[in-house]
């Protein structure tokens, strides 16, 4: 064993590549889009190692060709669900006891995996299976998650230097940051593949085992990063993978008495009902399990009247259309002064007749299809809705016969408290109130009262008293809030991301502050000439 102090490499942004026509990067993309588009995948649940092939499937299918099968997904039953949780328990001590750079070693060769050699199979495997552009995937699942697994080794190195900062003469006190006491259940969302690794590598990181239950729709990405960590070297039992649907996974996992945490990210229902069971079980647990979610957002855009019409224009345009809204921070509620809204109007309204949709393997689409048939549906009944009840600006119409596909769809509505500024909708539908420019303060207060989320916000304005103001009046109103620009695209190392009401725990995923949650400090104290005499001197 090294005698040394490690120091991990200081992580940086990984690059985003462009896929500009005629690269090589472009053309070896294509390449993998069309091997894995003409094979079928089995994808087992891996349980203490093992590839479990249960024989109880579903398809998986192309959101943007809903009869082309990608995979066939392979289902766990309430016994596999039993032993991925003893696998966990199994491999806890071990793991636990290796030192925390070795496991940092592990998530820095998964990273290196990922950016080199596996970054064409899991970005073609996103685009195929969860409908992203080539740009989407590439933001998503090769940079985002090595980012994760980058700055994450670091952030760790820098809790485990956390120590206590007096020691008297005699004395050596000192924190030992342990694991949690059990194992960490973690449910993955369909629309982030760097988010669904984060959730179970970051508590792994920090010396906890963890089953880990995929979403279905993002089973084939997840399957291929699965096998990127098996190459790097995380030893079986440390990461189970579960595939399921929610209760079938969940119900049994919750009565375990060694779940020690939940990490979260999807509807703000689910994760209600999660903590409403673990709530109704606190007698039954070892310890009080840390739970941990992102969830639902309302996202807005607010423009003063002072904003450039332009930048506004462009915000709205990729901050509610890119990967189809699907985004928990997509653009979703939009606010605009009356005097620049008819230039807003017509740019946006240009926009969205001039991008392409289609399937992702069209270099020139700009938006593709929603993930499945439920979503589908429910997008359709939000586009009846506004028909009926608000005025269509852009878009409007939907089309299930090859995809699910949603057009980018703005809606001008005159109640700022309609359903379609209130309700999350998750898919590429924004509406607009447009307000008299003299009611910017009481605006303000419609923006941060209006929705029971605080996810993601923006704000645009070239007075600079505005934006203070804004910033202040929506101090609680995002998470994530922005200055001149779209409410996307948060960034690991440089914003880390999660909001707050209904919209989560803001424990801040791609920081310091969500490895914390994976970990129970204990305080030791080491008396190097402890006393021999019980009386004080104050008794002489």
């Amino acid at each position: 064993m090294a005698t040394s102090i490690p120091t991990v490499p200081t992580p940086a942004n990984e690059p985003v590549k462009g896929y500009a026509p005629g690269s090589p990067e472009r053309t070896s993309l294509q390449a993998e889009l069309d091997r894995q588009a003409n094979e079928v995948v089995d994808i087992p649940c891996v349980v203490g190692g093992e590839h479990v092939y249960t024989g109880n499937t579903v398809d998986v299918t192309m959101p943007c060709d809903h009869g082309h099968v990608l995979a066939r997904l392979h289902l766990a039953g309430p016994e596999l669900v039993a032993k991925a949780a003893d696998a966990a328990a199994a491999a806890k001590n071990e793991w636990a006891a290796l030192p925390w750079e070795e496991r940092a070693g592990v998530l820095l060769r998964a990273a290196a995996l990922l950016a080199g050699p596996h970054r064409d199979a899991v970005n073609a495997a996103t685009m195929l299976g969860q409908a992203k552009t080539c740009h989407q995937a590439e933001i998503d699942a090769a940079c985002e998650l090595v980012d994760f697994w980058r700055f994450n080794a670091k952030y760790a190195e820098g809790i485990y230097a956390e120590q206590p900062p007096i020691s008297p003469a005699g004395l050596w006190n000192r924190t030992d940051h342990r694991p949690l006491d059990g194992f960490v259940f973690a449910i993955a969302p369909f629309n982030f593949t760097s988010i669904a690794l984060n959730l179970p590598t970051a508590p792994a990181l920090m010396g906890n085992t963890v089953v880990w239950k995929p979403s279905n729709t993002s089973s084939l990405a997840c399957w291929k990063l699965f096998e990127v960590l098996e190459e790097a070297g995380f030893p079986p039992g440390v990461i189970n993978m579960v595939n399921g649907h929610g209760a079938d996974v969940g119900d049994p996992i919750l009565e375990r008495p060694d779940l020690a945490g939940i990490h979260f990210t999807g509807s703000t229902p689910t994760f209600q009902h999660l903590w409403r069971s673990v709530g109704n079980r606190l007698d039954r647990y070892r310890q009080y399990p840390r739970i941990v979610g992102e969830t639902g957002g309302k996202d807005f855009i607010l423009a003063h009247p002072s904003a450039d019409a332009e930048a506004v224009a462009v915000a709205i345009t990729r901050g509610a259309f890119e990967y189809q809204g699907q985004k928990c921070s997509a653009a979703s509620r939009m606010y605009l002064p009356k005097s620049l809204w008819p230039t807003i109007r017509e740019r946006v309204r240009e926009a969205v007749d001039e991008m392409k949709q289609g399937d992702v393997r069209d270099f020139s689409n700009f938006v593709a299809a929603v993930i499945d048939q439920r979503a589908f549906e429910k997008h359709s009944r939000y586009l009846e809705l506004g028909h009926a009840s608000a005025r269509c600006i852009a878009g409007g119409e939907a089309d299930r016969s090859v995809g699910w596909f949603v057009q980018p769809t703005v809606f001008e509505v005159d109640d700022p408290k309609h359903r379609l500024m209130e309700e999350e909708i998750f898919g590429p539908i924004a509406s607009v109130f447009v307000y008299d420019d003299e009611r910017w303060e009481e605006t303000l207060g419609l923006v941060d009262s209006t929705s029971p989320y605080a996810l993601t916000g923006a704000v645009f304005a070239n007075d600079r008293y505005a934006v203070t103001q804004a910033a202040q009046a929506l101090r609680f109103a995002a998470g994530n809030f922005y200055v001149n620009d779209k409410p996307t695209g948060a960034v690991v190392g440089q914003q880390p991301f999660g909001g707050s009401r209904a919209s989560g725990t803001n424990d801040k995923a791609g920081s310091p502050l969500n490895l914390l949650r994976w970990v129970s400090q204990r305080t030791i104290k080491e008396n190097f000439a402890p006393p021999t005499d019980w009386r004080y001197p104050f008794l002489g």
